[in-house]
């Protein structure tokens, strides 16, 4: 793979050496130094988001697809590339986004106009802003930050702002009691994955992403992970982030039969598709942290001893590719989720969330404190 990618990355460095040269020419020794650290960390935003939209679009076909499969239909087949019918699918997203495209966005008579608009924008801003400390290997990572856990937190705690803005300004009833329901159950399981947190942070002993993962190293490959010490905080961690996506069984804020579509009923177009985008980013978000923090990150499941006696050494080097499929994983159990259980009820929900999670998380905090304290112990530094 090395060798196949080799001159890809010959080419790259000639090309940051052309732009650095071109850079030094017109503005001088003294500020080409800061251009050029602001051009890298623009081609890295790009390098992040851009892979993310496409994902986020193609999450939405491979939904479409895995419950099809799930409820024996076929999904999405028809909509294809310059009519090749084996690509037959393939371009579902894009059409989708297309259409919401060139539909109109409109405003309601009472809203108000600039909380309405900003609404979307605040939506998916936390669930784009949180990238920038994801670690996807050793040396790749926007901002290798010391605090990486505390920004996560804050970050998407930030979410909640743009569901009640919409509810607000959209001047709607049905709107504004989504928005309610969406925000005291975001704010319900914030309170628990919090404290699932916690637990991360006392087993790694950092704030920082990759010593989390660096912490989660060692002979027995899958064994190694954070799941083994806080499984029941990794289960807690993955239905609160089911939960603060709003997805189904806890997607009542959205409950057709009861409030239309929850806080987003107002918006049309593209307006609604940001909202639509933000809830498919936050799932692949919340997916790529429970990756990290509980199954490796970057590390390989196999250990080095079973990879060496079966002749594939490589199988326990680590790398983004392993990354991947576990966010892949994680991400269509949310899916598999959805084709499964029924939604609950809110009172359910709620009680769930105060009544069990919270409890438990606290409690394994405690037990994860005096587990540590002995030799039994074997996991992080």
């Amino acid at each position: 793979m090395s060798t196949v990618l080799q001159p890809f990355v010959n080419f790259g460095i000639w090309l940051w050496g052309l732009l650095a040269t071109v850079v030094v020419w017109i503005f001088g020794q003294e500020l080409a130094p800061p251009i050029m650290l602001t051009v890298r960390i623009l081609l890295l935003i790009v390098c992040i988001v851009a892979p993310l939209m496409l994902a986020v679009a193609y999450l939405t076909l491979w939904e479409r697809k895995m419950i099809g499969w799930m409820q024996i239909r076929i999904g999405p087949n028809r909509v294809t590339f310059f009519g090749i019918r084996w690509l037959g699918g393939l371009a579902q997203p894009i059409a989708d986004g297309l259409k919401l495209l060139v539909k109109e966005i409109i405003v309601p008579a009472g809203a108000n106009k600039v909380l309405f608009v900003l609404a979307p924008v605040m939506a998916i801003m936390p669930a784009l802003a949180a990238w920038a400390v994801v670690p996807f290997a050793p040396e790749v990572v926007l901002a290798n930050i010391d605090a990486g856990l505390l920004y996560i937190m804050a970050i998407t705690s930030m979410g909640v702002y743009g569901i009640i803005i919409a509810g607000w300004a959209s001047n709607s009833k049905y709107a504004f009691l989504g928005s309610l329901r969406s925000a005291a159950q975001m704010v319900s399981y914030e309170l628990a994955m919090g404290f699932a947190l916690v637990c991360v942070l006392m087993a790694a002993q950092s704030l920082n992403l990759t010593e989390v993962v660096d912490g989660q190293r060692g002979n027995w490959g899958a064994l190694n992970w954070f799941w083994v010490p806080l499984f029941p905080i990794f289960l807690v961690y993955f239905i609160s982030g089911v939960a603060e996506t709003n997805r189904a069984p806890f997607d009542v804020a959205e409950g057709e039969s009861e409030i239309v579509a929850g806080f987003h009923v107002e918006y049309s177009g593209m307006a609604f598709a940001v909202f639509f985008l933000a809830e498919y980013a936050n799932m692949i978000l919340i997916s790529t942290l429970a990756s990290i923090m509980f199954l490796g990150g970057w590390l390989s499941p196999v250990p080095a001893v079973l990879a060496n006696a079966i002749g594939l050494p490589w199988l326990a080097a680590g790398s983004v590719g392993w990354l991947l499929v576990k966010i892949f994983v994680v991400v269509s159990s949310f899916l598999w989720f959805r084709a499964t259980f029924p939604r609950y009820r809110y009172d359910q929900i709620m009680r769930l969330g105060w009544k069990v999670f919270l409890p438990l998380t606290i409690a394994w905090i405690v037990i994860l404190g005096a587990w540590m304290l002995t030799p039994l112990w074997v996991w992080g530094k």
